[in-house]
């Protein structure tokens, strides 16, 4: 598979990761409030931006991911990211997502997520896709509420954050419900040609 094309939305610009993205990345994510809401490492180590983001090439060559750097379309400036780890033989993606806590409250993320998951649907033919938040982080929820996800499970203490474990939010749509939401699905997320 080819690296994901570029999505635009109305603010944002979806598109691949670069080496020259490491920095920001690894500043953003680096970020207490960012890091405490996900399975993000704090404090965010030297070198791993670079590690990560080639990992990100290596999944996209291998059909496994697609992953995209999210940044304002105005200037290209770095302001989250949005990846979907793919399972071809099930036709399903697993979204996550970030945003840096200076654009948090803006949509940001739920303008992002709405172009990943039409670019999941439309390009990729997935059938499926989920994501999970730790129950204490109810803006990821809004966001994935507001894509038209619905909320399909609460697990207790499935994932271990900082030594301890944390309660998660599943959320999932099928594309069938997806096209049925969307009616006649919007084109503004679809690839640049």
């Amino acid at each position: 598979m080819d690296q994901p094309p570029v999505l635009i939305t109305d603010r944002l610009l979806l598109r691949p990761y670069t080496l020259a993205d490491a920095c920001a990345v690894q500043r953003l994510c680096g970020d207490y409030a960012v890091s405490a809401t996900t399975l993000l490492p704090y404090p965010y180590p030297d070198g791993l931006a670079e590690l990560w983001i080639a990992s990100l090439r290596e999944g996209t060559e291998r059909g496994e991911a697609a992953a995209f750097a999210v940044t304002l379309a105005r200037d290209e400036v770095l302001i989250g990211g949005a990846r979907l780890r793919i399972e071809t033989a099930h036709a399903r993606g697993e979204l996550g997502f970030w945003v840096a806590k200076s654009c948090w409250g803006k949509g940001y993320a739920t303008e992002a997520v709405r172009a990943v998951i039409e670019y999941g649907f439309c390009v990729l033919g997935l059938h499926r896709i989920h994501a999970m938040h730790f129950s204490r982080n109810p803006a990821s929820g809004r966001v994935m509420e507001k894509c038209g996800m619905v909320h399909e499970a609460h697990l207790r203490e499935h994932a271990r954050k900082w030594g301890v474990f944390e309660d998660v939010e599943v959320w999932g749509i099928l594309r069938d419900d997806w096209r049925e939401r969307c009616n006649d699905p919007p084109t503004r997320g679809s690839p640049e040609h």
